[in-house]
C-alpha cells in the first residue's frame, strides 16, 4: 500500500483500513446479504467436516472411545490451522494492495464470516410462516435449530425463534467481529470454523446416525473457550441497548442452561423483552416473564440490530487499537 502518499506511517495506515473494512462489510452485509454458497468459505468448511465426521464418528455408541476423541481432535486442529494459514495469506495479500483496494478486498472476504441480515430475515421468516399455520412455523423453525419441533406449540415455536435469534447474535454477529478485532481476518475465520465444527460435531450422543459423544466432544468444548467471553458481551450489549438490566439476575438467569454460553444472550433477551423463553424439560428463562406474542419476534429483530450498530463502531476501534499496538 502506498500509505507515504497520505503521509501516514504504515502501522497507523494499516490499522485505518482494517477498520475500514469492518464498516464496508457490515454495510455490505446490509446491501446485498450472503454470497453464493459455491463462493461461501463457511459452506467450504462445513463440506470438509462432514467428509471428515462421516469418517471419525462412529455408527454405534462406545464407551469411553479415546481413539476416536483423540483422533477428531487432531483432526480438528489439523483443519483449524489450515483455516488460520490460508486467511492470513489473503489478509497479507490484500495488504499488498492500494488501501483503498485492500480496505475493499478485506471487506469482501470479512462479509461470509459474519451474518446479521441473513439470522434477522430467518427469524421474521418463522414468525411470518406462524402467522400462516403452525405446520408452516414448524418447518420454518427446523431451518434454524437442531431441535424436535414436530411437537412445539405456537408459543415453543416462537420462543424457540426468539432463542435462536439471541445466541446467534452471539454466533454470527459478535463473536466473530471480536475475533477479527483482535486477530483480524484470520481470528474471524477461525472462529466460525470452531463454531462450525461444534454445530456438526459438539453433539452428546446420536445424530443423523453417528455417534457424537466422543468424535465431538473436542470440537464443543473449543468453541466454549472462543465464545466465553464474546457470550457475556453479548449480553451486555443487550443490557445496553434497554439501558439497563439486573446484572446479578442475569448471570442467575444465564446459568439455568447447559451451554456455558448460550444462556447469556438468551437470558438477557428474555429480560429485555420481559417474556418467558424455555426448552420444554431442559430450562426456563425469566419465568416470570409474559408469553411471547407476534410483536415480541420483530421487537427482538430490532434489539439485535440495535447491538450491531453499538458493537461495530466499537469493533472498528478496537481493531484499529490493536493494529496499532501491535504493528500488524
Amino acid at each position: 500500500m502506498d500509505l507515504e502518499v497520505l503521509g501516514l506511517p504504515q502501522s497507523l495506515g494499516t490499522a485505518l483500513w482494517g477498520a475500514m473494512a469492518l464498516l464496508m462489510a457490515v454495510w455490505l452485509d446490509r446491501l446485498v446479504g450472503e454470497p453464493p454458497e459455491r463462493v461461501h468459505p463457511v459452506v467450504w468448511m462445513g463440506k470438509v467436516l462432514r467428509w471428515w465426521g462421516e469418517r471419525l464418528a462412529p455408527l454405534s455408541p462406545r464407551a469411553a472411545d479415546w481413539k476416536c476423541f483423540w483422533a477428531a481432535a487432531l483432526v480438528w486442529c489439523a483443519l483449524a490451522a489450515m483455516v488460520f494459514v490460508i486467511f492470513w495469506g489473503l489478509q497479507r495479500a490484500a495488504m499488498q494492495l492500494h488501501w483503498v483496494l485492500a480496505a475493499a478486498a478485506m471487506a469482501l472476504l470479512l462479509k461470509p464470516l459474519f451474518a446479521w441480515r441473513m439470522l434477522c430475515d430467518e427469524v421474521l421468516a418463522v414468525e411470518d410462516a406462524l402467522a400462516r399455520s403452525l405446520p408452516e412455523g414448524r418447518e420454518r423453525l427446523a431451518r434454524l435449530v437442531s431441535r424436535d419441533v414436530s411437537q412445539l406449540s405456537a408459543l415453543q415455536v416462537r420462543e424457540s425463534a426468539i432463542e435462536s435469534l439471541a445466541e446467534n447474535l452471539n454466533d454470527s454477529v459478535v463473536a466473530p467481529l471480536f475475533w477479527f478485532a483482535l486477530l483480524g481476518l484470520p481470528g474471524a475465520a477461525l472462529y466460525r470454523f470452531a463454531n462450525t465444527a461444534d454445530a456438526m460435531w459438539g453433539y452428546p450422543g446420536m445424530r443423523g446416525g453417528r455417534y457424537w459423544q466422543w468424535a465431538g466432544k473436542w470440537a464443543a468444548r473449543a468453541d466454549d473457550v472462543l465464545s466465553w467471553l464474546p457470550a457475556r458481551i453479548t449480553a451486555l450489549l443487550l443490557a445496553l441497548t434497554v439501558r439497563g438490566l439486573p446484572l446479578r439476575t442475569l448471570a442467575r438467569q444465564a446459568r439455568k442452561t447447559p451451554s456455558p454460553n448460550s444462556g447469556w444472550p438468551m437470558a438477557a433477551m428474555s429480560m429485555a423483552l420481559g417474556v418467558r423463553l424455555a426448552k420444554p424439560g431442559v430450562y426456563v428463562l425469566n419465568g416470570k416473564g409474559r408469553d411471547a406474542g407476534p410483536l415480541d419476534t420483530r421487537r427482538a429483530q430490532k434489539l439485535v440490530s440495535l447491538v450491531v450498530m453499538v458493537l461495530v463502531p466499537l469493533a472498528a476501534v478496537a481493531h484499529f487499537l490493536v493494529a496499532l499496538a501491535t504493528g500488524a
